[in-house]
Order: structure tokens, then C-alpha cells, then sequence
């Protein structure tokens, strides 16, 4: 038991249970199964984890001959003790071994996604045409390629 009011207050903060950032909201219109169509092939599944603190991507995709599998886990960074970020990133892991980073802007009209720190040259940029279909391209100096995911079936939202 608590014997002072700063203890109690101490105590209260410390079992409460944490609040999801509302910027997460937004990821809800990925949640389901998606074909992947363009110079990209495949299919893209998004999930929430547990909790509903962070989005969980899990791909199969085809592109130039090379296939690749990934997992990626998208949401707001969390340090114990510390203030939860206000930027959304991920980090993606194929079945080659490579770990990527990405920042992320994602709201009604679509999705922005730089490779590394916002602003980096090499970004996605897509629009949603409709609830179903998300049309865009990567492109970085040089580069850069296009595809359109189609919603094959949607999931359950938090």
C-alpha cells in the first residue's frame, strides 16, 4: 500500500495502460490482403499486432526475376522510460538478410514513404484511388519504378 499521495500518483502511472498514438488510425485503410501489380509483383498481408501498437507487414514479392519475402513492423518508436516518438517509421527484414528503415506519412489521400529520414531522395509516393486500390512509385536519383496495390480482401480493423 501506498503511504503518500506521491507514491499513490507514482504507483497509478506506472499501471496504467499505455494509449495508442492516434496517428496509428490511419494505418487501419492497409490492414488486409493486397496483390502487388506493375514492374512489382506479389502479395503484400497487413496485420496489427497484438496490442494494436504496431502494423505488421508480411510480403512476397517478384521483381526484375528476384523474389523476396519480408516482414516489416511499422508504428511510433517506444523507448522504455521515454516519450513515445511523433514520427512513424518501420524496419523491414527480407529473407536475404537485409534490415531496412523507412519514415513514413500515411493519411486519407495516401501514403509517403522515404527510405532512411523523411526527405531522403528515395521515397515512395502513392495515392489511393479508392478504399480497394493504392497506386504509386518508388523513385530515388537515377531510378526508380512504379505499382498499384489491389485489395484482395480486407481484415478486421482496430
Amino acid at each position: 500500500m501506498a503511504e503518500t499521495i506521491d507514491e499513490a500518483r507514482e504507483a497509478a502511472a506506472t499501471t496504467q495502460a499505455p494509449t495508442r498514438n492516434p496517428g496509428l488510425k490511419a494505418l487501419e485503410k492497409l490492414v488486409g490482403t493486397w496483390k502487388v501489380s506493375g514492374e512489382t509483383k506479389g502479395q503484400l498481408v497487413y496485420e496489427w499486432m497484438e496490442g494494436g501498437f504496431f502494423l505488421i507487414a508480411r510480403g512476397d514479392t517478384e521483381q526484375g526475376g528476384k523474389r523476396t519475402k519480408h516482414i516489416e513492423i511499422i508504428g511510433y518508436d517506444h523507448e522504455a522510460g521515454a516519450e513515445p516518438a511523433n514520427v512513424l517509421t518501420s524496419r523491414l527484414y527480407t529473407d536475404q538478410g537485409d534490415t531496412l528503415s523507412y519514415t513514413h506519412e500515411v493519411d486519407d489521400k495516401g501514403v509517403t514513404s522515404w527510405f532512411g529520414a523523411k526527405g531522403s531522395p528515395a521515397a515512395f509516393r502513392a495515392r489511393w484511388i479508392d478504399d480497394d486500390t493504392l497506386s504509386g512509385a518508388w523513385e530515388w536519383p537515377g531510378g526508380g519504378y512504379t505499382l498499384t496495390l489491389s485489395r484482395i480482401k480486407p481484415s478486421g480493423a482496430r
